[in-house]
């Protein structure tokens, strides 16, 4: 908005001043132009009068015994006004020379343009901005009186120069100074201008803007300047009236708004305070009890003697959702009914009605009703009534709480309201207790293959290497690397590198023994502990999986030929290698180091110096010799 005023001041201005500068100088212009030309013309027709007169005294009656033609040269020599603008007046003779001049010096003389002037017919005038220039040719017969006829026809030639007259030149300063004077009443004008319109509409126009900012900045209470009876006061006083509306109704809302809510608080303290304060005491001890444990068996059992005991429900039964879909009853009482592990579809029978649609499922008489429960005689008796309550938490089914009583329509509504909240209480302590067994096992697994995580790989190798140690019994430690890994990554993306991460894992598990342990250590690097196996027979494996992850993991993307993805293997022993943990690991990274140093798609065995010179040994480091050479890769295997 303030912008926008300055702009509109600006604009004022220019429409203002503009305009008239454009104006004053068109016409200073116009009258300048006129102007010189009225004095050229003017100084044109004073030359040719000029040149007329001297050319009418060579006719005028010579006294007796006079000079030739002594009146002509007392005008030539006078300093009259007649003769102040004039700057050259001469009389050339036939021959070029100068017979009389103002200049007495020149007189007897050649003229330098005497063959420009001679060639000059009828009379000439010819001006420029320094001057008029008349030439006029003399003789003719008003001089055959004094000279024979034939020199009076070519006498010679008269040459009258006119410098730029005083008149031209006062004009011009004269307008130079007008055209000053209007340059500096514009300026003066744009300045008065300025300032009015900056102290009458700009300042006025940026305030009001400024209180409309803050008044959509959520400043209701600001209120623009409205002193004056101008338009723009007028418009502030506007905007003030309709903020001081906004206000009011701001007030009016928030007073509202507020006596809402305590309205709502009360009725929900009226109606809440009487009905539930027992209920939420038994609510509060069943979740003190089922929160104590993490373990999902020990909670069932939990539920079960609750249910029982707190609640007085003499049938009870508790379904979880199985990993088919299925409602699988485990755990039930009375004990002795062998009801656990009995299964039911979701929209089967009572129990299935509610985890269908997720809501308590109530039949007062069982009796009357085709429950499922009596047709498969998962009740004892006949009688009674059945409350079904699904436990859903955060809008995921878990299972089912069956409740029964021998009595029919012994179930009031308040009843149901306490189970149901029996029931998400339920259903939140097994949602706990699943996931504490799924952080469990994430922290002993890795999430993208679904192999041990390198903590796990750690503790199952301190437990594998005491075991060796305890029983003096081998163990064999493979360190396996997917070759050019990153490079994979590059030019297929990271999606396609964790797939190949998977299938090399999955290659490598389906080839263990259930006594091997295969782990992540890191990145692209698998390790498989060998229990009680030779170094030998250890390095047979690592080629038999380098081979089968070859044969098996392909990847059909630009860049790598005959798609296939390779991985290098190295190989440690104990104690043959190493007797400690990291030892172990450190011999088999160097192993690992020198089979990627060498070429990769190869399995090398740790041998005594690779620690210090990893990668420099032999292409291919032979195996013990109870082991078979590594044989070359199979043709269409890309070192990938």
């Amino acid at each position: 908005m303030a912008l926008g005023s300055e702009t509109i001041g600006r604009k004022l201005l220019w429409s203002i001043g503009l305009p008239g500068l454009v104006v004053a100088l068109l016409g200073v212009g116009h009258f300048s132009r006129e102007t010189r030309q009225a004095v050229h013309e003017g100084t044109h027709l004073e030359a040719l009068a000029l040149a007329e007169f001297v050319a009418s005294t060579f006719i005028l009656p010579q006294a007796p015994g006079a000079a030739p033609h002594a009146a002509v040269a007392d005008v030539l020599a006078s300093d009259t006004r007649l003769f102040r603008s004039v700057e050259d007046l001469r009389v050339l003779m036939p021959n070029g020379r100068i017979r009389w001049s103002r200049r007495p010096a020149e007189q007897g003389h050649p003229h330098p343009e005497a063959e420009r002037l001679s060639a000059t017919g009828p009379e000439t005038a010819r001006s420029s901005e320094n001057g008029t220039e008349v030439v006029r040719p003399l003789g003719g017969p008003e001089c055959s009186g004094c000279h024979p006829s034939e020199a009076a026809q070519r006498m010679g030639v008269l040459q009258v120069r006119l410098g730029q007259p005083a008149m031209h030149r006062q004009l011009q300063t004269v307008f130079r100074d007008a055209l000053g004077a209007m340059v500096l009443f514009v300026g003066i004008l744009a300045l008065v201008t300025w300032l009015s319109l900056r102290f009458v509409l700009t300042r006025p126009l940026k305030r009001l803007s400024e209180a409309m900012g803050r008044a959509e900045s959520g400043d209701l209470l600001v209120r623009a300047d409205a002193r004056g009876t101008d338009e723009i006061s007028r418009l502030g006083a506007a905007f003030n009236q309709m903020l001081a509306r906004l206000t009011s109704m701001k007030v009016e809302e928030i007073d509202t708004h507020r006596d809402l809510e305590l309205v709502k608080e009360k009725l929900a303290l009226k109606d809440e305070l009487e009905e539930r304060l027992r209920e939420l005491s038994l609510l509060f001890d069943v979740a003190r009890s089922l929160n104590t444990t993490l373990e999902l068996d020990e909670l069932l059992s939990r539920i079960t003697r609750l249910v029982v005991e707190r609640l007085h429900i003499p049938d009870f039964s508790i379904m979880l959702l199985n990993e088919e879909g299925m409602l699988e009853v485990k755990h039930a009482w009375p004990q002795d009914r062998g009801l656990e592990g009995h299964i039911f579809a979701v929209g089967e029978g009572a129990c299935g009605r509610a985890a269908q649609s997720r809501k308590a499922v109530y039949l007062p008489d069982l009796a009357d009703s085709t429950s499922i429960f009596t047709r498969r005689g998962l009740r004892g008796t006949e009688q009674g009534s059945l409350l079904s309550v699904p436990m859903v938490h955060a809008e995921t089914l878990l299972g089912v709480i069956n409740f029964q009583r021998q009595e029919t329509a012994s179930f009031s509504g308040e009843e149901i309201e306490l189970f149901t909240a029996v029931a998400d209480q339920a259903a939140t302590a097994v949602t706990n207790a699943r996931l504490h067994a799924e952080t469990v096992k994430l922290t002993l697994t890795d999430a993208l293959t679904g192999v041990p995580n390198r903590r796990h790989l750690f503790q199952r190798l301190d437990l594998e290497l005491a075991r060796a140690q305890r029983f003096g019994v081998p163990l064999a430690l493979l360190m396996v690397d997917v070759d050019h890994f990153k490079r994979l990554n590059d030019l297929a993306g990271h999606r396609a590198g964790d797939e190949t991460l998977r299938r090399v894992s999955d290659v490598l598990r389906t080839r263990a023994r259930k006594v091997d342990t295969l782990g992540r250590y890191g990145g692209e690097e698998f390790v498989l502990l060998l229990p009680q196996v030779s170094k030998a027979t250890a390095f047979e494996v690592a080629e038999t999986l380098r081979r089968a992850v070859a044969e098996a993991v392909m990847l059909n993307r630009p860049g790598l030929p005959g798609g296939h993805v390779t991985v290098s293997i190295g190989v440690s022993h104990y104690p043959t290698d190493a007797t400690t943990q990291e030892a172990l690991v450190d011999c088999a990274d160097s192993a690992l180091y020198c089979s990627k140093r060498t070429g990769r798609n190869r399995v090398t065995a740790f041998e005594a110096g690779m620690e210090m010179h990893p990668g420099r040994e032999r292409s291919i480091t032979a195996p013990p010799t109870d082991a078979p050479t590594t044989p070359p890769a199979p043709a269409g295997i890309a070192k990938a």
